[in-house]
C-alpha cells in the first residue's frame, strides 16, 4: 500500500517514458552528393540514453500502439539501418561527371583500377633494369610495388574517413589533410599532370604504334602515300576526341575492360615473343657502366625513377571509389579494395614478366624506347607479321582506353568550373565542346614537345609524392594515430623516405635528359 500511495503522489509526468534529451543537439555533415550523415558517436552516445536516429523506435514507445503501425514503424527503423543516413541531392555534384552515376561496384573497380594500372609504362622497366642489374631490379620493382599497394589501401580507408563526408577527389583529400591552399599547391601539379600529361604522352605512343601497325600491315609492296607521324597523332586525337562523349566515369566501365584485357594481353604478348626468339649476339647482364661514380649514381637514380613511373593510378583512386554508392551498412571502400585487390593481381602479373622476361632477353642492350622498340628492332623479320600487327594493335586500343579514364578528372574540373559560374548543368554542346578543346590541346602540346615520352624517370620522380608519401602523411594527419607509436613512426618515415625519393629521382631524371643531349625540337612538317 505504501507503495501504491508512493505512485499516487508522483506528478503525472513521471509516469511518461520519455527519451532523455541529449546534451546538444547531433549537428549533421552535408557531404558533396548532399547526403546527410550525424556525427560519429561519442561515448555518451552509446549509452542507452543517447538520442539516435531510430531511438525513438523503442519497444517501450511501440508497446501501447497497435500491431499494424507497430510494423510500419519496425520497418522504417529497418529502413533507416539500412540506408544509414537520409540523402538530398546536391544539384552541382549530381552534373559532374566523376560523381553523376554512383552505381559502380566491385567489378567496375576492377576495370578502372587495372587499365589505369597497367600500361606504355612497364614495357620501360627493362630499361631501368639494365641499369641496375637483376637484384637490384628484383629488389627495388618489389619494394615499390609493396609500398604502393599499402599506400592505395590507405587512400580506399580515407576516402570516407570522416563519417557522412566523402572526399571524391584527390584534391579534395589532401586539402582536408594539409589545409586548403597547401593541399592544392601539393596536389594539383603531380595530379594534374598524371592526368594530363600522361593524356599527352598517350596521344605520341598511340600515333607512334599506329604508324608501326600500319607499316607492318602495309609491307614493303604498299603503293599509297604513307602518313606523316603528326598526321598519325591526329588521327589517334581524333579517335579519342570520339571516345570521350562518353558522359561519366561509370559510363566508361566497357572501355576500360577492353583496356584491361588489351593490356595484360600485350604485355604478354610482348614478353613471351621476347622470351621465345634466340638473344642477341654479345648479350650482358652486367649493369651499364658511366664515366664517372657520379654518372653512375645518377643513372641508377634515373633507373629508380622509371621504375617509380611504373605504378600510376592512385591519383584516380579516390575519383574510382566515388562512383560507387555508399552507406553506414554497406560502405564504399568495402568493394573498393576488393576490386582493387584483383586488378593488382593482374598488374603484378604484367609487371613482374615484362622487366624480368625483357631484361633476360635483351639485357643492356635494351633500347631507350622499351620493349616494343626492341621488339621490332631484334626481331622484326623473325616474327610473323601477324603477331606483330596484333601486338601494336593491341597497344593502340590500350591508349584509346586509358587516355579516357585519365582525362576524366580534366573534363570534371571544367565542367565545375562552368557549372559553378551558371548554376545550371553543361548541355550536351558544352560538354563535347570542352572534350574537344581538351584532345587537341593535348595533340599540339605533344606536337610541341614530341620528347615527353622518353622523360620517364624525370617525370617519375616529379609525381612520386601522390603515390608514394601523400597518403603516408594524409593518414597520420587525418587519422590521428598515438604519437610515437609505431603506426606513427612507421607513416612518417615512408612519407619523408618517399619525398628525398623524388628529389632524387627528379635530380637523376634532370641529368639523364642533359647527358644524352635532349634538344627541344620545334615542330616540323614530316
Amino acid at each position: 500500500m505504501s507503495n501504491i500511495n508512493t505512485m499516487e503522489e508522483r506528478p503525472e509526468t513521471e509516469l511518461i517514458s520519455i527519451p532523455a534529451t541529449p546534451r546538444a543537439s547531433t549537428p549533421e555533415v552535408l557531404t558533396p552528393s548532399g547526403q546527410r550523415s550525424p556525427r560519429p558517436a561519442s561515448k555518451e552516445a552509446k549509452s542507452s540514453t543517447a538520442w539516435t536516429p531510430t531511438s525513438f523506435i523503442s519497444p517501450r514507445f511501440l508497446s501501447p500502439i497497435g500491431t499494424p503501425m507497430k510494423r510500419v514503424l519496425v520497418n522504417m527503423k529497418g529502413y533507416l539501418e539500412e540506408v544509414g543516413h537520409l540523402t538530398k541531392l546536391n544539384p552541382q555534384d549530381a552534373w559532374l561527371p566523376i560523381t553523376e552515376s554512383r552505381n559502380g561496384n566491385a567489378h567496375y573497380a576492377a576495370f578502372h583500377n587495372l587499365n589505369a594500372g597497367v600500361g606504355f609504362q612497364a614495357l620501360l622497366l627493362p630499361v631501368a633494369f639494365a641499369f641496375l642489374g637483376w637484384s637490384w631490379g628484383i629488389l627495388s620493382l618489389t619494394i615499390a610495388y609493396c609500398w604502393q599497394l599499402y599506400t592505395l589501401w590507405i587512400l580506399v580507408q580515407l576516402h570516407e574517413a570522416v563519417p557522412g563526408k566523402r572526399y571524391n577527389r584527390y584534391v579534395e583529400l589532401a586539402q582536408a589533410a594539409f589545409g586548403e591552399r597547401l593541399g592544392v599547391w601539393l596536389a594539383l601539379f603531380p595530379t594534374v599532370y598524371l592526368s594530363a600529361g600522361t593524356a599527352t604522352t598517350l596521344i605520341l605512343l598511340g600515333g607512334e604504334t599506329m604508324k608501326m601497325f600500319f607499316q607492318i600491315v602495309c609491307g614493303p609492296l604498299c603503293t599509297s602515300n604513307p602518313l606523316t607521324t603528326v598526321e598519325w597523332y591526329l588521327v589517334f586525337t581524333s579517335l579519342c576526341i570520339v571516345l570521350s562523349q562518353l558522359p561519366n566515369l561509370n559510363s566508361i566501365a566497357g572501355l576500360s575492360l577492353i583496356g584491361a584485357i588489351t593490356a595484360v594481353t600485350y604485355s604478354t604478348m610482348v614478353w613471351v615473343l621476347s622470351v621465345s626468339q634466340p638473344r642477341p649476339p654479345n648479350i650482358s647482364y652486367e649493369p651499364l657502366s658511366s664515366a664517372s661514380p657520379a654518372a653512375t649514381v645518377f643513372s641508377v637514380m634515373n633507373a629508380l625513377g622509371i621504375i617509380a613511373f611504373a605504378f600510376r593510378g592512385h591519383n584516380l583512386a579516390m575519383e574510382i571509389q566515388a562512383t560507387m554508392p555508399s552507406t553506414f551498412k554497406h560502405p564504399a571502400h568495402v568493394p573498393m579494395w576488393r576490386g582493387a585487390k584483383v586488378a593488382y593481381l593482374f598488374i603484378a602479373m604484367c609487371l613482374f614478366p615484362v622487366a624480368i622476361g625483357g631484361f633476360w632477353a635483351y639485357g643492356n642492350l635494351m633500347p631507350s624506347g622499351g620493349m616494343l622498340r626492341a621488339l621490332f628492332q631484334f626481331h622484326s623479320h623473325d616474327i610473323s607479321r601477324g603477331l606483330l600487327a596484333v601486338t601494336f594493335l593491341l597497344v593502340v586500343f590500350n591508349c584509346l582506353s586509358s587516355f579516357q579514364i585519365y582525362s576524366m578528372p580534366v573534363f570534371d574540373s571544367f565542367e565545375a568550373s562552368y557549372t559553378s559560374r551558371t548554376n545550371r548543368p553543361c548541355s550536351i554542346w558544352v560538354r563535347s565542346g570542352f572534350r574537344v578543346f581538351y584532345g587537341f590541346v593535348s595533340f599540339f602540346i605533344g606536337v610541341a614537345l614530341p620528347f615527353l615520352s622518353s622523360l620517364a624517370g624525370l617525370l617519375g620522380g616529379l609525381t612520386l609524392p601522390v603515390t608514394f608519401a601523400y597518403p603516408c602523411f594524409m593518414w597520420v594527419l587525418i587519422k590521428k594515430p598515438t604519437k610515437y607509436s609505431f603506426n606513427w613512426y612507421f607513416n612518417w618515415i615512408l612519407g619523408w623516405l618517399g619525398v628525398a625519393f623524388s628529389l632524387a629521382f627528379s635530380i637523376g631524371g634532370i641529368w639523364s635528359i642533359v647527358n644524352s643531349g635532349l634538344k627541344l625540337k620545334f615542330f616540323k612538317p614530316s
